[in-house]
């Protein structure tokens, strides 16, 4: 069995919950796109958001943005947090899964005894979790490219584009790290709480380092603020995200380094 064969069968094993992922998810956007017409314009709406308070503004990326726009409108409701977190669940629950499961399964001693090194199953594996990542992101953008003149949200497919990728790019870095963490240390709890929590740490951080400024400094290790709020409204910049796709390389290079270096674990 070759690093091929591991990525084939990487995607036949996912292939039938990634379809309930994609549907899902494409069901939740349509549904989120079709109630923009019963409030397209609404300057009560816009008022409601001005009166909350700033660190809530600032923190789920709705200051300064038009909620009765299409775009204000689906970067509050989709792109700011749901969206971020629907992808990055989808991509630790398959990075942690796909190593450290299998090892506690004991499922992974068999594919790593053939004449593959480990180093070239890992990144088939890695490859396998971006597969799934950009079949949900891929259902994502299209619904979205569909509805948005069906329901009168006018979004510029350049900054939708944009946000996709950015969202892509936020589930690589957290599913690579927890491939990364099952690489380093048995254990599928460890490799579902760290990216976990760096995902956590960086929403806050890339929410809340304007208002607080002792964490003004850390926002560098914040991905969310590296991918930008609002991408809709405001676009992304190139060069921000390839910092993201960058360190997501990293991740997995790690990963695929450090299996090398250790025993398995036998249940």
């Amino acid at each position: 069995m070759g690093a091929t064969e591991f990525l084939t069968r990487e995607l036949r094993d996912r292939a039938r919950a990634l379809v309930f992922w994609c549907v899902g998810g494409a069901a939740y956007v349509a549904m989120i796109a079709s109630i923009f017409p019963s409030i397209e314009g609404s300057p009560q709406l816009d008022q409601l958001v001005q009166d909350y308070p700033e660190a809530l503004k600032s923190l789920f990326g709705i200051g300064g943005v038009n909620l009765t726009t299409g775009a204000g409108y689906i970067d509050t409701e989709l792109f700011n947090i749901i969206l971020p977190l629907l992808v990055i669940v989808l991509a630790i629950g398959s990075g942690s899964r796909t190593l450290a499961g299998e090892e506690e399964a004991g499922r992974l001693e068999l594919p790593f005894s053939y004449p593959v090194r480990r180093r070239d199953s890992v990144v088939a594996k890695g490859l396998g979790v971006a597969g799934e990542i950009a079949a949900l992101c891929l259902a994502i953008f299209l619904v979205l490219a569909v509805l948005s003149p069906i329901f009168g949200l006018n979004l510029p497919m350049g900054h939708l584009a944009g946000a996709v990728m950015g969202l892509a790019l936020l589930g690589l870095l957290h599913g690579w790290l927890s491939l990364g963490v099952g690489a380093a240390r048995p254990g599928r709890g460890l490799a579902i709480a760290i990216p976990a929590g760096f995902a956590a740490l960086g929403y806050l951080i890339g929410g809340l380092h304007e208002l607080a400024g002792w964490l003004d400094p850390f926002r560098f290790i914040s991905s969310f603020w590296w991918v930008g709020q609002s991408p809709l409204t405001n676009g992304v910049e190139l060069a921000r995200l390839l910092v993201v796709l960058a360190a997501s390389v990293v991740a997995l290079g790690a990963a695929a380094v450090l299996i090398e270096r250790r025993d398995l674990q036998v249940p």
